[in-house]
């Protein structure tokens, strides 16, 4: 099926610089921003997932700072990239939204949810975590990975799908709609300061974890059964401690689930934001 999205990226000038963003669906619809996982550009998101939500929703779609078609320089703390959100959504003059962070942009949707609780209506957190030294490590072969500019075809198969015949299928079809290969890759050093960001959200630097009872409004939290990359295990414990929180795991699937199960999820989550 050919899904119809929205190729064509406006730049938008922030108080903290010139970003790139798409929007799909009607203007007239409630607006949801998707904040993006490492080394992630707007060309990531998977075609279907982001009709599928289009349908219903103002999908907002963006390059954070250094990162793709936008300018500037990448920060190297969460903190520091959660602060774009409410920059870009002030220079698009939306008050209030809903927010749903894929893996890193988990992370950054999770520190504005505490930081500018007021911009926030509901939070969906996807393959991510809490941060904080707690819960088991990723699998050994994902730093490895992380460290290349440019991870190949079986290295995103790896991290993103699971190794079952299901998994590996789901992989080439995301593969195919994403057209992989036929893009320029992030830059080496904006792929370093989103590590190092990384790195210290996990050893507690600016984390979530020890804030997560503060995260009162509405939260949907998901996740594959088998995420190599952050274990299912972190998004248990954001939906344990945070009192408003609901959590959805999806067999034989991991980083990647909400492409695989793109018909599944969005379903889910449209059901979730709809009050």
């Amino acid at each position: 099926m050919n899904w119809n999205i929205e190729n064509r990226s406006k730049m938008v000038a922030t108080r903290l610089g010139n970003l790139a963003v798409r929007i799909d669906g009607g203007t007239d619809m409630a607006p949801l921003l998707l904040c993006q996982r490492f080394r992630g550009t707007m060309e990531d998101w998977d075609p279907e997932f982001i009709s599928r939500l289009a349908i219903g929703r103002h999908v907002i779609r963006f390059d954070s700072a250094g990162i793709g078609e936008s300018e500037g320089e990448t920060p190297n703390s969460v903190a520091a990239m959660a602060e774009i959100v409410p920059a870009l959504l002030d220079a698009l003059k939306i008050g209030r939204t809903d927010i749903l962070g894929w893996s890193l942009g988990g992370y950054v949707a999770q520190t504005v949810a505490l930081n500018w609780p007021e911009r926030v209506r509901r939070l969906v957190i996807v393959g991510s975590g809490p941060g904080g030294p707690d819960g088991p490590p990723p699998h050994p072969s994902v730093a490895e990975i992380a460290a290349k500019q440019a991870p190949q075809r079986e290295d995103i198969r790896f991290l993103f799908f699971t190794e079952t015949e299901a998994g590996i299928a789901a992989a080439e079809r995301h593969l195919t709609r994403i057209r992989f290969g036929e893009r320029v890759p992030v830059a080496a050093e904006s792929g370093r300061r989103q590590r190092e960001a990384i790195v210290a959200w996990w050893k507690g630097e600016g984390a979530a974890r020890s804030r997560l009872t503060e995260l009162s409004l509405p939260v949907l939290v998901a996740n594959g059964v088998t995420d190599v990359m952050i274990p299912a295990e972190h998004s248990f414990a954001i939906a344990r401690a945070a009192p408003n929180a609901k959590l959805v795991l999806y067999p034989d699937a991991g980083h990647a689930f909400l492409f695989q199960y793109a018909q599944e999820f969005t379903r889910e989550v449209m059901a979730f934001l709809c009050p």
